[in-house]
């Protein structure tokens, strides 16, 4: 959910959310699908043209920290898959959300298009409640090198109930090591993003909407659309979103929209740029 911005997870190696698949195991990785958006990368090693493209893809991946699982098929080696999939031109770019294959493009995109059009199927993956995180995937150590393990010991209880969905435990596991240590920033965005997934994944996106057609001043609905613009990548509207309820509630109501600011911002890198901006548009609105 960083991205939610920002890494929810230690930091892992290059490609940690990308992985090969073939034919005996395209099917066992579909099955993520129902909890976070998986983006398939059709490619064949006989088309060059597409390593840009291909090097683009896994850098937003890595980037993005888990909103999607980035998977690679070779249709060289698998051919009879991809036929069956329909794949007649590569490189294609599909995903999948809750089993079902959403076509996005054939040919190359330049990365900005690309992220777009990935944002697009985060949008409607969250339309049905798929807004779970992919945990990251062990890269393949260099030859003779030892295997590093793919995550700190320490965050493997929290994250382990992030893939559960047990967003209760994870806010239980993430709160115990900040009480170990209040410096922690791993476990500060994991607390922070834990709460938020587990808020979005409760909650009733449609009422919220109504809510707001009918009053664009209701609390609540204001604090879920943040949620969910947040949870989906759209962070500069969600804080444009609260920073506007901070200038136009007070008292208690404008300390609780200002401590849910501050909760998204710990979802992020600290260095985001939108977070930077945001924070001192907070400062304008409270003084």
């Amino acid at each position: 959910m960083s991205q939610l911005g920002a890494p929810a997870a230690p930091a892992a190696p290059a490609g940690s959310y990308v992985t090969e698949v073939d034919d005996a195991s395209f099917d066992a990785a579909m099955q993520g699908s129902v909890r976070y958006p998986i983006l398939i990368e059709f490619y064949s090693p006989r088309a060059p043209e597409q390593e840009r493209l291909s090097r683009d893809l896994a850098a937003l991946t890595d980037e993005a920290a888990g909103r999607w699982l980035l998977v690679r098929l070779n249709v060289d080696t698998s051919a009879q898959l991809a036929g069956e999939l329909q794949i007649k031109a590569v490189p294609t770019v599909a995903g999948v959300v809750s089993g079902q294959l959403v076509p996005l493009w054939q040919g190359t995109l330049a990365k900005d298009e690309a992220k777009a059009r990935i944002e697009e199927l985060l949008g409607m993956a969250a339309k049905y409640g798929i807004v779970g995180k992919a945990q990251p995937v062990a890269a393949a150590p260099a030859a003779g090198a030892d295997a590093e393990p793919a995550m700190d010991p320490r965050y493997v209880a929290a994250y382990d109930a992030m893939e559960r969905e047990d967003y209760a435990t994870a806010r239980q596991e993430f709160g115990a090591l900040l009480a170990t240590s209040g410096s922690d920033a791993i476990a500060k965005a994991g607390l922070a993003q834990s709460a938020l997934l587990g808020r979005v994944t409760t909650s009733n996106p449609q009422a919220a909407v109504d809510k707001l057609a009918a009053d664009p001043d209701d609390l609540d609905a204001v604090l879920a659309m943040a949620d969910l613009e947040a949870a989906t990548g759209q962070l500069e509207a969600a804080f444009a979103r609260l920073i506007a309820a901070v200038r136009s509630h007070t008292g208690e109501e404008r300390d609780i929209v200002r401590k849910r600011l501050l909760e998204l911002y710990d979802t992020c890198e600290p260095t985001d740029p939108s977070v930077l901006r945001s924070r001192r548009e907070l400062a304008s609105a409270l003084f």
